[in-house]
């Protein structure tokens, strides 16, 4: 499934949901369906900066060819950890470079995100967004 069809996927089920609140219990449900994150990973080197909640992300290969990335994370804060599984559901399972290729902004816009989550919660997702990016940069 390519980016853009996930993408669809999600805003298909969004707006199905109809209103905030439905979307938000979408969220904080698709955040307690992360795999947890091994409690050694909860670690300096893998914490985000920049999250006004406890953020952590790392990322596995998967055999290839081609490499291929799979992202695992967790947060203290549900709204957070759905955020980071939407995320997940967008980046996870791709090659490197196909990662650096997604537009995040344009699927938060899609999905209507930005005029629904607070400020800090935006630069907290683009500050994940930005430590993802990192990591397939690092892969290449």
């Amino acid at each position: 499934m390519q980016a853009d069809e996930r993408v669809e996927e999600l805003a298909e089920t969004f707006e199905m949901l109809g209103d905030w609140e439905e979307r938000y219990r979408y969220l904080i449900e698709l955040g307690r369906k992360l795999p947890p994150l091994p409690e050694a990973a909860h670690n300096e080197a893998n914490k985000v900066r920049g999250c006004m909640s406890q953020v952590w992300l790392e990322s596995e290969t998967l055999d290839g060819p081609p490499l291929k990335l799979r992202f695992l994370g967790d947060s203290d804060a549900h709204i957070v950890k759905g955020l980071i599984a939407l995320l997940f559901a967008v980046v996870s399972e791709r090659t490197p470079q196909q990662i650096l290729d997604i537009d995040v902004g344009a699927v938060f816009t899609r999905l209507g995100l930005e005029n629904h989550i607070t400020m800090n919660r935006r630069n907290g997702f683009y500050s994940m967004v930005e430590r993802i990016k990192q990591l397939a940069a690092a892969a290449v």
